[in-house]
């Protein structure tokens, strides 16, 4: 039976690209690089190093990047219907944002899909850059840890299940979909939190 040693042999061979799509992944995503991050440091495939060193670069360069692309949406493209309608989806997920966009950015860090299209957003509305830096970085070092410990009690819970490669790696995934349809129930009460709030002001 194949073992999860296999995958921890493989990443250990490939570790340089590895460490290439951990970076990339952090720009582009997110929540499931970190997690995967847990499940490799569980398994002893990664230098925590090195796996720091790209999670601080992949996850500033996805700040500033992000930001400076909304920036530019808005400076060329303000005007388009398109944008408006976004904007508008945004504002009720995050109604108070223009007035408090500080608690705004760092909870949407915490709400799975919405943080990237926020990152975007703050820099179309020329939120500013002081306090959205610290915004990010006061949700960050509280939302990565807790990614990458969470993949690493997934890989720990796992490995109590079996070794063998596809059980590990259904448990991990059944684990990660139990977390998803967590963090939506969150961001959906939220939601309504936000609107009863916004409906008492």
């Amino acid at each position: 039976m194949d073992t999860v040693n296999i995958l921890r042999n493989l990443i250990e061979n490939y570790q340089g690209l590895v460490y290439f799509f951990i970076f990339l992944g952090l720009i582009i995503e997110g929540e499931f690089i970190l997690i995967a991050i847990g499940i490799l440091f569980h398994l002893g495939a990664l230098n925590a190093y090195y796996a720091l060193i790209f999670i601080v670069l992949g996850l500033a360069s996805k700040t500033m990047f992000g930001y400076y692309i909304g920036s530019l949406i808005h400076t060329k493209w303000n005007r388009v219907k398109f944008l408006k309608y976004i904007e508008k989806r945004v504002l009720n997920v995050m109604p108070h944002f223009r007035r408090k966009p500080f608690w705004s950015i760092f909870i949407s860090k915490f709400i799975i899909g919405v943080n990237n299209i926020v990152i975007i957003f703050s820099g179309y509305q020329k939120i500013n850059l002081k306090r959205y830096l610290k915004a990010e970085f006061c949700s960050t070092i509280i939302w990565a840890p807790a990614l990458v410990s969470l993949g690493y009690f997934f890989s720990y819970t796992a490995m109590h299940v079996s070794s063998e490669i596809w059980r590990f790696s259904s448990t991990v995934f059944i684990l990660t979909m139990l977390f998803i349809l967590f963090d939506r129930l969150m961001g959906w009460i939220y939601e309504i939190f936000e609107g009863f709030y916004d409906d008492a002001e």
